[in-house]
């Protein structure tokens, strides 16, 4: 594999990034090129104010086949590599790339990234990872092999429901106390004479439509907070974009005349992502949060959806509409201290005898001859050539 570094998301097109992104090891909302992109111009609504973008590419015969869409920044005490998107907002995270190409990708991604940017990185630390991703196979076995520490733990439950287009049935999997509280709120807001309905939104205005749910969304104290100015602008940004792109999903509740509750949904891969939502505090008596999710997802099991994800966060309410617990990881890698500039000196020197030009041919041997400069030496030098 060839692998580039770039310096700008222009330099990939998006069409080609999307595309490899169909079928690769992860493949959700928040690895679209187009919402990498903004999340990146963003620094995740101001999360991450001294940052720098490792943007890394791989090609076998001009043919992408890898994305690595990474940023350097100080973080638990390291000069670490992260997931570009990571931490707060992006609930799911990974490298794109097909299974067949995951195991020496990855291992050439290291390879690069030690070569390249030998001296500006300690640890690679990536959040987010789904629990069910080949990423977290492959990291440990290239933290075995290079002998770099591994940490795996679990970070955040991603609640889901799983749908089959029957809303009854989905509701008869539901515990039978709980199943009986989403009809009756759903029932009563419906017979409150209120004029209660509830509506996906054409975005006609999409400025107005975002100020709406942004207004609904900061009615929750803990919400506002976190609603400071760059991470509005941020929240703005990702729904303008998924909504030009096609996969965003805003529905709204209304009662006498007003909006009382939003939910701001990604439509995507043939299920719905719940990313967040938003209540009227002055209509909590009409239960508006859950009256909207029962909708939701009647809607979801009417068009066919075969899943709803809550995505990261332990509400309780999500345990009540029946969500069975996933989860997204964090693993972090750890190289040793011996980095310096004697150290890449040292690498140079060696990867120079290693080269064509140098006459060696063995890549074992190569290794072998970087274990009598320093033990560590070795895991630095490529283990096939991934040129």
């Amino acid at each position: 594999m060839k692998y580039t570094l770039h310096n700008d998301f222009s330099e990939i097109d998006p069409q080609e990034w999307n595309n490899l992104l169909t079928g690769s090891v992860s493949d959700n909302p928040f690895l679209r090129y187009e919402y990498q992109r903004v999340w990146w111009e963003h620094r995740g609504g101001g999360e991450w104010t001294q940052a720098e973008l490792v943007l890394v590419s791989a090609r076998e015969d001009e043919k992408l086949v890898g994305i690595a869409p990474l940023f350097i920044a100080e973080y638990d005490g390291h000069q670490a590599l992260l997931l570009n998107g990571s931490i707060e907002i992006s609930d799911y995270l990974d490298l794109i790339v097909h299974a067949d190409d995951h195991a020496s990708f990855l291992c050439g991604l290291f390879d690069f990234l030690a070569s390249t940017l030998t001296d500006k990185w300690r640890a690679v630390d990536w959040y987010n990872i789904p629990d069910s991703s080949t990423t977290l196979t492959a990291l440990r076995d290239e933290a075995a092999k290079r002998g770099w520490t591994h940490l795996e733990e679990i970070y955040r439950p991603t609640p889901r429901i799983a749908l089959n287009g029957d809303f009854e049935e989905y509701l008869s999997r539901v515990e039978k106390k709980q199943r009986h509280e989403i009809r009756r709120k759903m029932r009563r807001a419906e017979e409150s004479g209120r004029g209660v309905r509830w509506f996906i939104s054409d975005m006609a205005d999409v400025d107005a439509e975002i100020d709406a749910f942004l207004g609904l969304m900061e009615q929750d104290q803990g919400k506002a907070g976190f609603l400071r100015e760059p991470m509005r602008n941020q929240m703005r940004a990702v729904i303008r974009t998924a909504q030009e792109n096609g996969w965003l999903w805003l529905a709204f509740l209304e009662a006498d005349g007003q909006r009382i509750a939003a939910a701001l949904n990604f439509d995507y891969n043939g299920k719905l992502w719940g990313y967040n939502a938003g209540v009227n505090r002055d209509f909590m008596d009409l239960s508006p949060g859950w009256v909207l999710l029962g909708h939701v997802l009647q809607w979801a099991c009417e068009n066919k959806r075969h899943e709803f994800d809550f995505m990261r966060g332990d509400e309780e309410y999500k345990y009540r509409f029946g969500a069975v617990n996933k989860y997204v990881m964090r693993v972090k890698l750890t190289r040793g201290r011996f980095i310096g500039r004697a150290f890449f000196l040292i690498f140079s020197f060696v990867s120079a005898i290693c080269s064509p030009i140098g006459g060696a041919k063995d890549l074992l041997h190569c290794r072998q001859m970087g274990q009598l400069f320093h033990p560590t030496l070795s895991q630095f030098l490529p283990y096939r050539n991934s040129g």
